[in-house]
């Protein structure tokens, strides 16, 4: 099995590993080319996300500065928004549905390092998906950790450490994120 495959089924993989660091390297080149193309030219800008990601859907606007790590394993449905400074790990897949907002300096992480020093220290990891339900919105300065789902018509707020799955129709906050209280229509 190789390096990239162990990753993409949430194993321990060789993060140093040639096939792993050129794609890295690929879209480390293509987000920093796309951060330099100037606000009049918004729409080339989306144009250059969206054959980036591996799926957008319509109406997607990203702020600069984005940043992410491979760019195919994000999926975003529609009348998504990510203000600027969004950071997006994506060594497995980070899922967002429909009416997605994003508040700045938000950061999605689906790698991890193991606890074990010796593990860590010949540069293995591990990847875990995030999936993000429809209609969230995610305050300012919220941080994912890997493997964690949110759920849909939630609302996490501003400087949240989200490191377990949240529920449908809550609003949750805090470090670590938990429920404060269900959202009635």
């Amino acid at each position: 099995m190789t390096e990239k495959e162990k990753q993409q089924q949430g194993m321990l993989y060789q993060a140093d590993n040639a096939e792993v660091l050129k794609e890295l390297y690929y879209c480390e080149n293509e987000c920093f080319e796309i951060n330099q193309i100037p606000p009049s030219r918004r729409e080339e800008r989306m144009e250059r996300l969206r054959r980036l990601f591996g799926k957008a859907g319509k109406s997607m606007f990203i702020v600069a500065p984005f940043f992410c790590d491979y760019g195919y394993n994000i999926e975003v449905g529609d009348n998504f928004f990510a203000n600027t400074n969004c950071v997006i790990l994506d060594e497995a897949k980070v899922t967002f549905g429909d009416n997605v907002f994003i508040a700045p300096n938000c950061s999605f992480y689906t790698a991890g390092h193991p606890l074990n020093v010796e593990q860590r220290n010949k540069k293995l990891e591990y990847a875990l998906p995030i999936h993000v339900g429809n209609n969230v919105w995610i305050g300012g300065n919220v941080t994912v950790v890997p493997g964690v789902t949110i759920g849909d018509n939630t609302t996490i707020g501003a400087g949240s450490v989200v490191t377990h799955d949240i529920p449908s129709g809550v609003l949750a906050a805090g470090n670590p994120c938990r429920v404060i209280k269900k959202i009635e229509e």
